[in-house]
């Protein structure tokens, strides 16, 4: 995200989009993708709950959020890009607050990898697992990232 200290994060979050919702996809290549043409949308505060759930020392991966979302509301798949961008949204809107936080370190990208768009980058985010007892292994030699080792094993189950 860009401009991130000009914009309300937690107006954002609050700002349900007219979501709940279902769309059926018509597009071939995205029912064969995601299997099937139910798409959900959940509000960015519904990511905002779930990711307060999980307990210090477990991750959870956004992908995770996306399946539980799907399965609890009748659909094929959930909308893997507006989920992205509400997982980021609660990040920031946590940050921006004074109180009540939303442990948002602990929402992984797949592979259990440490998100750059979170506050802090991804620097920010492996102080916080570290913190945590968790492991942080780094892949690549050019385009380096970041993961949780062994993530799978301190997976928060929704």
């Amino acid at each position: 995200m860009a401009n991130e200290g000009k914009k309300d994060f937690n107006a954002m979050l609050r700002d349900d989009k007219d979501m709940p919702k279902v769309q059926i996809v018509t597009d071939p290549g995205t029912i064969k993708k995601y299997g099937g043409d139910r798409m959900y949308f959940a509000p960015p505060m519904a990511y905002d709950a779930v990711m307060r759930r999980v307990p210090e020392g477990r991750v959870l991966t956004v992908g995770a959020i996306r399946e539980h979302f799907a399965r609890e509301n009748g659909a094929d798949f959930t909308d893997p890009i507006t989920a992205g961008i509400f997982v980021s949204i609660a990040a920031w809107a946590s940050h921006q607050r004074q109180d009540d936080p939303t442990p948002w370190w602990r929402t992984l990208k797949a592979d259990g990898e440490l998100n750059p768009k979170y506050p802090g980058g991804v620097e920010a985010q492996r102080a916080l697992l570290e913190a945590e007892g968790h492991t942080i292994i780094q892949r690549g030699r050019k385009n380096i990232r970041y993961y949780v080792k062994d993530y799978e094993q301190v997976l928060f189950g929704l």
